[in-house]
């Protein structure tokens, strides 16, 4: 009988751990928890932004990553993204006759948009990159992989750009035509989409961002002959709700420029530098605090995501806020090592990642984990900073969408 319960026992237990293990839950901690996983390096200073460039405590890398990133299957051609309502031009024949799409057709939707990887590379996704067209401006809402060859996906997706329903395009492109434009949407945007997953709440943070630019960016000049003898100048204002136009107007973009040139004039130089140092991530601060962080699995992926990583946290740092005593590479340190355990929420696809979400006092954590074949390693981690209500970006005054 004893027998009989001591097996009843295990036989129980085994099936707990192999329920936590399909669901991923851990018990506690995190990727992070580990204290010395990673060193922090003295900082490049740009303006009212520290970058902190992350390294590798133990020297180890999974060598050269496989995947794709989104500019480069854009521009390549072989990663499309179109409206949902577009779906059956996408779906591939199977045997010589039409696919699945005959069943699957549905109208456009504002949260989604289908993707199609037609390369023969794993695609790379991270949130908070912009997707240009369609019926409005999108970003994408959290990190995945997308198998390479694979039939047309869902893909989860904020819009950017309130108020616009009509098409563009028939299909999406990338936030600017050069690797030099390129940008993805600023912390505090990123931050809505991650972490309260609101559209409403995006629309809220991108309106503050754009009402903030406006602000930062120089004086449109008026004429010269003012009949009203008012000022020679005026407050930019923007005939756009888009984030991606917005930053796209020149003052803006001059700004941004202005804003990252220490980093951004010597690029090559940091970039070699920073694969001397074989760094991984950096951790961001701008007027002197932590706001965010992002690792990657090698330098390579960090070096190709370096521009447009840059440019929001330029962007990030043209708002209005309090300035504090620079960030220590110490603070930077404690921020990293901080634990990351407490909640957890994990999703994802077998056979190709896991994302999981950790939420830890005054911070939240993302890790996308590939679990391709000959890969098994962390992809990429963001590491932010919660705002709190007061701190984060109002709304703009109407004024600034005349």
């Amino acid at each position: 009988m004893n027998l009989g319960r001591i097996g009843l026992a295990g036989a129980a237990l085994f099936a707990l751990a192999a329920c936590e293990q399909q669901s991923g839950v851990m018990a506690a901690g995190g990727p992070l928890e580990a204290a010395n996983d990673y060193r922090v390096l003295a900082p490049i200073e740009s303006g009212n932004l520290l970058l902190f460039p992350v390294v590798r405590a133990n020297g180890k890398s999974p060598g050269a990553t496989p995947f794709l990133t989104l500019d480069e299957g854009i521009k390549s051609g072989q990663v499309e993204v179109t409206e949902a309502g577009n779906v059956r031009g996408l779906v591939r024949p199977r045997g010589g006759r039409p696919g699945a799409q005959d069943d699957s057709y549905r109208g456009d939707q504002v949260n989604t948009l289908v993707l199609v990887n037609n390369s023969n590379q794993p695609l790379l996704l991270l949130a908070g990159e912009i997707v240009t067209g369609g019926k409005q401006d999108r970003i994408i809402a959290k990190d995945r992989i997308v198998p390479a060859g694979g039939d047309p996906i869902d893909l989860s997706v904020f819009c950017i750009e309130h108020g616009r329903w009509t098409e563009s395009s028939s299909t999406f492109g990338g936030s600017a035509k050069g690797s030099a434009g390129s940008f993805m949407v600023q912390p505090t945007v990123r931050q809505e989409a991650m972490v309260s997953k609101s559209q409403q709440q995006v629309w809220d943070s991108v309106h503050g961002a754009i009402s903030q630019m406006a602000a930062a960016a120089p004086p449109v000049s008026a004429s010269a002959h003012r009949m009203d003898g008012g000022p020679a100048s005026e407050s930019r204002s923007f005939n756009t709700t888009s984030y991606a136009k917005a930053m796209q107007d020149s003052g803006v973009s001059a700004k941004v420029d202005e804003a990252a040139a220490p980093v951004m004039k010597s690029r090559d130089q940091v970039l070699a530098k920073l694969r001397e140092e074989h760094a991984i991530g950096v951790v961001v601060a701008v007027r002197g605090e932590i706001v965010w962080a992002d690792l990657f699995a090698d330098t390579g992926l960090l070096s190709r995501y370096w521009t447009k990583l840059v440019r929001s946290y330029a962007a990030e740092s043209l708002s209005e806020g309090e300035t504090h005593s620079a960030t220590t590479v110490a603070e930077a340190q404690h921020f990293l090592d901080a634990p990351s355990g407490g909640t957890e929420s994990s999703e994802g696809e077998v056979g190709v990642y896991r994302y999981r979400e950790l939420r830890s006092g005054g911070a939240e954590t993302f890790v996308l984990e590939s679990l391709l074949p000959a890969t098994g390693y962390d992809v990429h981690i963001s590491k932010l900073k919660l705002s709190t209500a007061e701190r984060r970006v109002k709304p703009p005054s109407p004024q600034m969408f005349r």
